[in-house]
């Protein structure tokens, strides 16, 4: 009777180990392929000098919600262009030290200096050439409840360092050659900025001055910490 409780105690031992190990094998096989994938993200972005897409951005917050789409252009170094084409027109738009935002038959257009402005759209200039999906975001992870837009891509989430005190979390809509197809902000007040970029177009000819912006005649210039929508 001793002999087979112990025998009992040592293969439940034995399993505990084994099962151990495969989760430890599991976790490690697990950051591994975020790695990868997260390589192949900065691989295909520092490689690009310039992106032409078209977005469709989704908001919901603060008791309303609304709909717009454009088409988005970013060109080394740091500089982009936001076009809104629907259901209105708008710019906004940097090239890299200032940015803009105007919308069409105003009397005032927006301007501050990239550095100092505080919009979620802003970081995204950093795509082209500086990416570092690792270092820029705490807790990167596999998300295994959000299922991909796309068939076949993977979906990450990650709290975006440097911006903890407005973004709670992202999330990252990533095809298996590291191309970004989503992505998903979540402010810290329980808002949510959704954009989706498709018909993306790499290494086109862009014109430089389309990330110039002079106000049209007898447009006010204010100047601003937040561009807003």
């Amino acid at each position: 009777m001793i002999v087979t409780k112990v025998r009992t105690t040592t293969l439940v031992f034995l399993l505990c180990i084994c099962s151990s190990l495969v989760l430890s094998q599991g976790k490690q096989d697990k950051n591994d392929e975020l790695k990868a994938l997260a390589n192949k993200v900065d691989e295909h972005y520092n490689g690009l000098k310039s992106l032409r897409s078209q977005f469709h951005e989704s908001y919901s917050g603060m008791g309303m919600s609304r709909r717009e789409s454009g088409m988005l252009y970013l060109k080394k170094p740091g500089r982009m262009r936001w076009e809104y084409q629907t259901p209105r027109e708008k710019l906004f738009v940097s090239d890299g030290k200032t940015a803009w935002f105007y919308v069409p038959g105003e009397q005032q257009a927006r301007r501050a200096p990239v550095s100092k402005i505080d919009d979620i759209r802003s970081p995204l200039r950093f795509l082209l050439g500086k990416t570092k999906l690792l270092k820029e975001f705490r807790e990167l992870s596999f998300s295994s409840s959000l299922k991909p837009l796309n068939p076949g891509n993977f979906v990450l989430r990650g709290v975006p360092k440097g911006m903890e005190d407005r973004i709670s979390m992202v999330t990252l809509e990533v095809s298996p050659g590291g191309r970004i197809d989503r992505i998903t902000m979540e402010e810290v007040d329980g808002a949510t900025t959704d954009f989706i970029f498709s018909q993306e177009q790499e290494n086109v000819p862009v014109a430089d001055n389309l990330f110039k912006f002079q106000p049209p005649r007898g447009v006010e210039i204010v100047e601003a910490k937040e561009l807003g929508n």
